[in-house]
C-alpha cells in the first residue's frame, strides 16, 4: 500500500499537470478565436476567386496553360498540412492516415509537408520528403502560401510530378474537423459550361491572358485558405484535448484525495488499536 507521503506527492504532481493543461487550454482558446476569424474572413474571397476563374475559363474557349497540362509521366506529390506541436489529440494522425489511404504507389510518391508532425511521421516510414515547412502551422501568412505554391508550380512545370494533391483539415466547428483531399494540379473542371444565370465579364486584353495570370494566383489562394482552415482545426483540437486533460486531472485528484483520506483513516485506526492494545497489556 502506498504511503501518505507517496499519495501527497502524486496529488501535487497531478495538480501541476492540471495547471499546465489548463493554461494551454486558455491559450488555444484565445488563438482559436483569431484563427477562426481569419478563416471565416478569407472564405468569401477564396469562393469568389474560384467562381471568377471558372467563369473566365468558360469564356476562354480552347485555352492551354502549363498548369492545365496533363503529364503522362512523373511522380504523384501530396501536400500535407499537419501540426508543428503535439498535444492536439488525433489532429495530425488523422491527416497522416488520410494521406496514407490515398497513396497508391509509395515508390512513386513524394511529399511536401507543413508541420513537424507530418514530416516525422512519413520520414520514419520511409516516404520521400521533397520539402518541408515548419513553424507556420498555427499562424500561417499569405507569403507562406505563395512560397509553397511557387515550389509546387516549379515541380509541376518541370515535369518532376504529374499531379499534386493537398491533404488538410477543414474546420467545421469547435468540436468537429474533417480531413479532406483535393487535387491542386493539374486544374480540373475549369471551362465547363455553367447552367443558369452567371456573371458576364469584359476582358482586357483577352480572356486567355487574364486566365493565364489568375491561375497561379488561384493556386496561392487555395493553399492559403487551406492553411487557415488547418490552423483553426489544429487549435480547436488542442483546445478540446487540453480541456479533456484538465477535466481528467480533476477527476484523478478527487480519487486520490479519497484514497488519501482512507489510508490516513486506516493509519489512525491502526495507531489507536496499538495504543489500546499496549495499555491493556500493562494492566
Amino acid at each position: 500500500m502506498a504511503s501518505l507521503q507517496d499519495i501527497r506527492r502524486r496529488i501535487k504532481s497531478v495538480k501541476s499537470i492540471q495547471q499546465i493543461t489548463n493554461a494551454m487550454n486558455m491559450v488555444a482558446t484565445s488563438r482559436l478565436r483569431h484563427a477562426k476569424a481569419a478563416a471565416t474572413a478569407n472564405k468569401p474571397y477564396a469562393d469568389k476567386m474560384a467562381q471568377v476563374v471558372t467563369d473566365i475559363a468558360a469564356n476562354a474557349g480552347d485555352f492551354s496553360h502549363t498548369l492545365l497540362k496533363v503529364h503522362e509521366e512523373g511522380k504523384t506529390l501530396f501536400l500535407v498540412l499537419a501540426a508543428d506541436k503535439g498535444l492536439a489529440g488525433a489532429y495530425s494522425s488523422n491527416v497522416c492516415k488520410e494521406t496514407t489511404a490515398h497513396i497508391e504507389d509509395k515508390a512513386n510518391t513524394e511529399l511536401v509537408t507543413v508541420g513537424r508532425k507530418a514530416k516525422e511521421h512519413f520520414k520514419n516510414r520511409g516516404y520521400v520528403i521533397a520539402e518541408s515547412y515548419t513553424g507556420i502551422s498555427e499562424r500561417p501568412h499569405y507569403e507562406h502560401a505563395r512560397k509553397i505554391a511557387a515550389d509546387l508550380i516549379h515541380r509541376f512545370e518541370t515535369g518532376e510530378v504529374r499531379e499534386i494533391y493537398m491533404v488538410y483539415t477543414r474546420y467545421v466547428s469547435a468540436i468537429s474537423c474533417v480531413p479532406e483531399v483535393v487535387q491542386l494540379l493539374p486544374f480540373k473542371g475549369l471551362g465547363a459550361k455553367q447552367e443558369g444565370p452567371h456573371a458576364e465579364y469584359i476582358y482586357e486584353p483577352s480572356a486567355e491572358d487574364v486566365l493565364g495570370f489568375l491561375l497561379p494566383q488561384y493556386l496561392v489562394t487555395t493553399i492559403y485558405a487551406a492553411l487557415l482552415q488547418a490552423s483553426a482545426s489544429e487549435l480547436s483540437s488542442r483546445m478540446n484535448a487540453m480541456s479533456n486533460a484538465t477535466d481528467n486531472a480533476q477527476d484523478l485528484i478527487a480519487k486520490l484525495d479519497l484514497h488519501y483520506n482512507k489510508v490516513r483513516q486506516a493509519s489512525i485506526t491502526r495507531e489507536i488499536t496499538e495504543i489500546v492494545g499496549g495499555a491493556e497489556a500493562l494492566k
